[in-house]
This record gives C-alpha cells, sequence and structure tokens, in this order.
C-alpha cells in the first residue's frame, strides 16, 4: 500500500478506507474502522493479531461488529493493518526527536497513585443506578478512582484487554461479552467489595454468546453452539469440569437424549434417497461420492416423469379425464410423499455394500411398476425391519399407499397399465414371468398386491412398536397439574433475559419474536404452517378479505375495532384438517388476550424490532420473519427454518442447565412447534376431563385428541373424579 520509507499519516488511512472499503462496508462502519486504526498510528501500538493473523474477533468486539462482516472484507483489511503495524515498527525504530523545552508541571516528580487491592470507599451508601455503564462510574467515583487507575488495578498483561474497552463499558456503548471480560468484571465485583452478580445483572442480557471460550477440538460451527450454554467461569473450571459440562450441553441441550434422537443422529449419517427434479423448494447440488454419499442419486428421466404424473393425478383441481381418484394432496402432503418415494425407491437403489445395505439395483430400473408386486414389497418390509429393530406406523402407512394405488376404480396404478411397459427384469427381485403375467393381466396384478398389503397391514399391526414418543421431550410439562402454566415458565424467563435494545437491538429484537412466537402458539395452538405463515395488517390498516385469505391459504393477525383487541382470522381452508367437524366450513377466529404483556410486546414488535430482523430484505407480509444476513433477500420462515426458530427457543431458554443457572424447567428436552398442541391439549383434559374441550383448543376432533395430542392417565381421570367426590366431605 505504500513504499518501504513513505510515512503512513491519517490521512492516507482515510483515503483507504474510503477507496476500498466505501463500496463493501456500510458508511458508519467505515468511519468507525478509520478512526480505529487512526487511534492506534496515534498511540504508536500494534493492531491485535494472533501470531501473524489478524485478530477479526477482537477488532469486531472493540468496534461493536459482528465478526461475520468483517471475516467477508478480510482481504481488504489486511493490506491496511499491515500497513499501520509497519508503520509502529518504523515509529518505534526512528531516532527520538529534540525534546522541547517545557514549564514543569504541577505535578512533575509525583509517584504514581499505589495500588490497592481493596481500596476504602469514600461513602457507604448510594442510590441504585439504573444501567451498567452508571454502575462501573459510580462505583468507581466511590472508592476515588478513574478509569484508567481501575483499568490498571484488574487488568493483566496477558488478558488482551485495552484501556477503552474499560472507556467504553463506562460510557455504556458497549457491555462485557467475551469470557475475559466477565473475568475482568468479576475482578471489578471483588475489588469493590459487590455481590457477586452485580454487574452483570445490569448489564442487559447477552447480544451475543461469547467467542473465547477454551475448547479442544471443536469445530466452529460446533462451537457456537455450545457457547451459549456454557457457564461463564467455564475457562477457570478444572479440565475434568469442562469435559462434563460439554458432554452435558451436547447430550441435553444440543441433541436431545431420547433414544429415538440417538437413532436418528446415527441413520442421518447413513444418506440414500433418489431425488426428483419435480421436488419443490430448491434443490442443492449433490456433493461429490462418498462413503456417506453413495446412496443418493438423481432420478433418472422416465421415474421423474411418472413422479410428476401422480403428483398431477393427486394434485390437480380436477382428474384427468377417464380417471377417478379418491382424495387431493395438498401442497405440504405432496412434497412429504415425493421425500417418502424417493426414500422408498432409494432403498432399492442403494448399493449392497454400503452402510444402508440396500438392494444394489440400477436406478434406470426402477420405475413406479414396481410397486404392484407382492415380492418387491416383503424384501423393503424385511430391509425396514432390519434396518429398525422393530416395525412401527411408517410401514403401515406405506402399505396402506400402496393399496389405495391398486384400489379398483380409483387406484393410480391400476388405471396405468403403460406403465407395465416400463418393467425390466431386476435380478433376485422381477423376472421375465413376473413382467410377462403383469402385462397379460394388470387388473389382475393389481387386485392381488391389493389384497396383499390388507393382508400385511393387518400383521403388522399386531406386532408395531413406537419408536418415537412425542411426549417425551415435554414430559416434565404434561406432568405438571397445570401444564400451560408450567409452559408458560418460558415465556417468564424469555422476559427476565430480555437484552437492553439500546447496547444489543438485533438480540432484542430476537428475543421479543420468540416470547412471541411462544405466547401465541399457546395461545392458538395452531400448526406451524398456519403460525409461519400467519399475515399481517397493522393497527389502522385495511385488513385483508376472507375471500382473499382463502385464496391464499393463509390467515392473518390484524387489530379489531369492535373487540378493540387483537384478532387472529383463518379461513377454514387453510387447515390440514380442514374438513373436520370442528370448523363446519367457518373461519377460525380468536382474540388475543391482554395478558402478560403480551400485547406490550406486539406493540413493540411492529414498531420496531419486526423490520430491524429485515433490514434491507422483501417484506414478506408475515407476522413472523426471521433475521435476515446482509447477503440474503428474503426474510420468510420456512418449515425447516421455523423449527429451528422454537427449538432454538427451548434450547436457550426452556431447558434448565445447572452449570448456568438459566432454563425455565428441569429435564425438558428440545422440540419443536406441534409440541405446544400436546400440552393445550393434555391441560385441559387434566382439569375437565373432556376430550371435546381439549379438541377446541388445538382446532380438532375428540377422536384425534385421544389418538395422537392428549395424555391422559389413569391418576389423572382418577384425580378429577376424586375432586368432585371430596365436595361431599368438605361441605
Amino acid at each position: 500500500m505504500t513504499s518501504r520509507h513513505s510515512t503512513l499519516t491519517a490521512q492516507r488511512v482515510q483515503e483507504y478506507c474510503d477507496l476500498r472499503l466505501g463500496p463493501v462496508l456500510p458508511p458508519d462502519q467505515v468511519k468507525s474502522l478509520c478512526r480505529y486504526l487512526t487511534a492506534f498510528l496515534g498511540r504508536g501500538e500494534y493492531p491485535p493479531y494472533r501470531g501473524s493473523i489478524l485478530d477479526l474477533r477482537a477488532v469486531a468486539e472493540s468496534l461493536d461488529m459482528e465478526p461475520s462482516d468483517l471475516s467477508a472484507v478480510r482481504a481488504l483489511l489486511k493490506p491496511i493493518f499491515d500497513a499501520v503495524s509497519r508503520e509502529v515498527t518504523e515509529q518505534r525504530l526512528r531516532p527520538p526527536k529534540a525534546p522541547r523545552v517545557r514549564r514543569p508541571h504541577p505535578n512533575a516528580g509525583r509517584k504514581p497513585r499505589p495500588i490497592e487491592e481493596f481500596p476504602e470507599p469514600l461513602n457507604e451508601t448510594w442510590d441504585e443506578p439504573g444501567s451498567f455503564g452508571e454502575a462501573l462510574r459510580l462505583h468507581a467515583v466511590r472508592h476515588g478512582e478513574t478509569t484508567y487507575h481501575l483499568y490498571s488495578a484488574v487488568v493483566r498483561p496477558e488478558d488482551g484487554v485495552h484501556r477503552s474497552t474499560l472507556i467504553s463499558w463506562g460510557k455504556g456503548k458497549k457491555a462485557p461479552r467475551s469470557a475475559i471480560s466477565l473475568e475482568i468484571l468479576r475482578r471489578i465485583e471483588r475489588r469493590y467489595r459487590l455481590p457477586e452478580g452485580y454487574f452483570a445483572s445490569m448489564r442487559g442480557g447477552a447480544e451475543r454468546a461469547p467467542g473465547d471460550f477454551i475448547l479442544h477440538d471443536v469445530t466452529p460451527a460446533e462451537r457456537r453452539r455450545l457457547a451459549w450454554h456454557l457457564p461463564e467461569d467455564f475457562n477457570r473450571k478444572s479440565r475434568a469440569e469442562q469435559v462434563e459440562i460439554v458432554e452435558w450441553v451436547r447430550r441435553v441441550i444440543v441433541s436431545g437424549s431420547t433414544d429415538y434422537r440417538r437413532y436418528q443422529a446415527v441413520m442421518m449419517r447413513q444418506r440414500y434417497a433418489v431425488r426428483f427434479a419435480c421436488a419443490a423448494g430448491p434443490r442443492r447440488k449433490l456433493p461429490p461420492a462418498t462413503s456417506d454419499t453413495a446412496g443418493i442419486v438423481e432420478a433418472p428421466a422416465r421415474l421423474n416423469e411418472e413422479m410428476a404424473a401422480l403428483l398431477r393425478f393427486k394434485t390437480a383441481t380436477f382428474a384427468a379425464f377417464g380417471l377417478q381418484r379418491n382424495g387431493v394432496w395438498g401442497d405440504e402432503t405432496a412434497t412429504q410423499k415425493v421425500d417418502h418415494f424417493g426414500l422408498w425407491f432409494g432403498a432399492f437403489a442403494a448399493p449392497v455394500e454400503s452402510e444402508v445395505h440396500g438392494f444394489g439395483a440400477d436406478p434406470h430400473s426402477l420405475t413406479f411398476a414396481m410397486m404392484v408386486f407382492p415380492q418387491v414389497w416383503d424384501w423393503y418390509l424385511q430391509w425396514r425391519e432390519r434396518r429398525r429393530g422393530f416395525y412401527t406406523k411408517w410401514e403401515i402407512d406405506l402399505l396402506s399407499i400402496a393399496a389405495a394405488f391398486c384400489r379398483e376404480e380409483t387406484g393410480w396404478l391400476r388405471q396405468m397399465p403403460s406403465l407395465a411397459d416400463h418393467l425390466v427384469v431386476i435380478e433376485g427381485l422381477i423376472s421375465a414371468d413376473d413382467i410377462a403375467a403383469a402385462r397379460a393381466d394388470w387388473g389382475g396384478t393389481c387386485e392381488r398386491m391389493y389384497k396383499h398389503a390388507r393382508r400385511r397391514t393387518k400383521e403388522i399391526d399386531r406386532v408395531a412398536r413406537i419408536h418415537r414418543d412425542p411426549f417425551e421431550p415435554i414430559l416434565p410439562v404434561l406432568e405438571a397439574p397445570s401444564p400451560v402454566g408450567e409452559y408458560r415458565k418460558i415465556t417468564e424467563e424469555i422476559l427476565q433475559r430480555l437484552p437492553d435494545e439500546e447496547l444489543h437491538p438485533r438480540a432484542a429484537a430476537e428475543a421479543v419474536r420468540t416470547f412471541l412466537l411462544l405466547r401465541i402458539g399457546m395461545h392458538t395452538g395452531l400448526r406451524q404452517k398456519n403460525l409461519r405463515e400467519l399475515m399481517l395488517c397493522v393497527r389502522g390498516g385495511l385488513p385483508t378479505s376472507e375471500r382473499r385469505l382463502e385464496d391464499m391459504k393463509r390467515g392473518e393477525l390484524r387489530w379489531s375495532t369492535r373487540d378493540q383487541g387483537w384478532e387472529i382470522l383463518i379461513p377454514a381452508i387453510a387447515f390440514k384438517n380442514a374438513n373436520s367437524s370442528f370448523f363446519g366450513s367457518k373461519p377460525f377466529r380468536l382474540i388475543l388476550p391482554d395478558l402478560g404483556r403480551l400485547y406490550e410486546m406486539i406493540d413493540a414488535w411492529l414498531e420496531r424490532h419486526r423490520q430491524r430482523l429485515i433490514g434491507e430484505a422483501v417484506d414478506p407480509g408475515t407476522f413472523f420473519v426471521k433475521t435476515a444476513k446482509r447477503t440474503s433477500t428474503d426474510a420468510a420462515y420456512g418449515q425447516n427454518t421455523f423449527y429451528e426458530a422454537w427449538r432454538t427457543a427451548i434450547q436457550r431458554y426452556g431447558i434448565y442447565n445447572p452449570w448456568t443457572g438459566k432454563g425455565a424447567i428441569e429435564g425438558l428436552l428440545p422440540h419443536g412447534p406441534h409440541n405446544v398442541r400436546d400440552v393445550l391439549a393434555t391441560h385441559i383434559l387434566k382439569q375437565t376431563g373432556s376430550y371435546e374441550q381439549a379438541s377446541y383448543a388445538i382446532q380438532d376432533t375428540p377422536e384425534m385428541v385421544a389418538q395422537h395430542y392428549g395424555r391422559f392417565l389413569p391418576q389423572d381421570k382418577a384425580e378429577i373424579a376424586a375432586r368432585i367426590l371430596n365436595q361431599v366431605w368438605a361441605a
């Protein structure tokens, strides 16, 4: 950037920042970086490095910026930081200038004030300050110290913390976040004889997890996940304690320690599937072939065409002329079925020698016509049983699809005899005689498969086991006398740990979003699709017509002038069970109660926080929006991102962490938004004993509550009866 003997000046730094950094960073960040570098020049100090590598995390912390923002422009930052370092070196090597003659200062010759371990306070009483910065300044003055003297007393050379950091704390511009900063905070509390955690309680919550925990053999991605759940004194604990804490966080908070979770973690590493080009949503490029991805193949053109024909048959408004059908797939169901068929065909395409132990068939030999052969299904069922160890409802659901495809009059395969022409011999599975018989009598072949599927369904139903207990992650909540009251503790934990909006605006916005996510989910019992697609009409705006909402198959949150409250209106067609007797073709309408700061948080979300998270991305028009990254143009939640947002909320605020003292409920495990329906149904069952009233809370039928949602045990039933009978004895 400069010649070897030229002098780097503040003007040159400014010119470089404007020319190179101006086009890629916001103006305020460019100015901050320019001032930051100029300050090092003026003081003759080196910028932060780790060996020969620029320490971007330290730079970001000093400037209150995101490390990821600086990492994206590392190549542009390195030349100017290196130039500053060279200039500082040359400054130190230059011969000193002749000293100017000055008049002696009044304090010349005075010895520096000695550092006392525990300075005596000038007064014993004080008015409690309202912020962290005010508290730090107050207690420094109360002990007759300046920030400079306090820095010399509590910061050690090996800490790597600059004096400007403490100055910014006192001014309220920044709050301690890193592990070493929190350690310095504890030293100040000890020095001033303040209760442990005194300053920490005033620093407005955490914007981000500390990034300087000592973690060995941990990837950066896992480090970010773990850091949220480690105690602030993690670095000061023994190696054995550190290992124990990290193991507990991984097992309980990050993964969830259920049998099904452990099984799922193992199976996810054994990837197999046939990917269809007609699948909805973005498609990722297949990674290079490895032992883990050998079972994933792109669907051949013919198989893709068959899948597309099936989707047209099951999703079109009208069945094609000459065809009959029973039932229609919605968008969500169609996407799910594409995934399921991808796994079905993937089992046959996966190599025999792989961990999946598939059949090893040529992908070009695969066709939906294979589903009319009983021996094909028997191989698949036995393969599933070997893989999992037992049969489950999954196999029953797949056999139900096979029976539906082969059913007389309405079965898709039954009405597609031309598919028989796609059959080819698959050694050990489908013979030439099988193909000839199917082509000669397609209807009879489908009828035999229909009867076979019905028999196998009954046989598997008799021995099927439940592998995944949907209640297991939330058992501590369901076993409480008031499940909703117990789950509500999570939202109270969020409010208690709400970050300071002035210090951490984005973190505060995300916390408010998390609060509203759980609260509205608890009040409505909506499925995640209806919740994440909930549209927004601001107070005073023109609400969307019910007809328009029906066309979009979405609901809306709007202000009701008649009821003077926030109203949620969702047309029946937007629900998965739109034909249920619960709706009777009428829309769902609910006025949210103004309780527990709900309306206050909704107003704050709409006034400030929501737009703060959208940033420069396109507003999707939904009530809930995700945090849009600088490179993203989309702030709308998808199925996976919405699930992860709920799960992250439970990890950070719901699960009680004995190492940090944070979290609301002991024994809780990570879970998604669907479990809130179990909480609502079980709560009403425990209070009333009525499956019908429980179904009202989750927009479903009593039968569905009894089968899937309510955990209503004999002791719960006996307790309700005892409450009624005990009134006689209490009279």
